[in-house]
């Protein structure tokens, strides 16, 4: 088994097991994004999540496997809030709702 085949096991494994334990109706999409520029950043984006495409994106460059599935642990469980309702507002959902949505704050 080559490198990205088992990468690619990894992310499968990790949607079955949120697929499991959260139940989502519908499991999201996912973008695996490559910036070289922002991968260069200490600071950098790393990942979010879209309520209303329901799509993960995920930021890849110069970060491990195990952060990359860590990021997209996390993103999950938005996913799994936005099923549940929680995310259910009028304000901004967009990339960084998190920060320009004051009801997400």
């Amino acid at each position: 088994m080559n490198k990205l085949s088992q990468t690619e096991e990894l992310f499968h494994d990790l949607g079955h097991f949120a697929q499991n334990r959260f139940g989502f109706k519908k499991p999201p999409s996912l973008n695996l994004v490559s910036d070289v520029e922002n991968g260069q950043k200490p600071l950098g984006k790393t990942a979010y999540y879209d309520p209303q495409e329901r799509c993960v994106t995920i930021y890849t460059d110069n970060r491990h496997i195990k952060d990359i599935l860590r990021s997209l642990a996390h993103e999950l469980v938005h996913h799994m809030q936005n099923e549940l309702g929680m995310l259910d507002d009028d304000g901004y959902h967009g990339p960084g709702y998190a920060q320009k949505n004051k009801l997400m704050r």
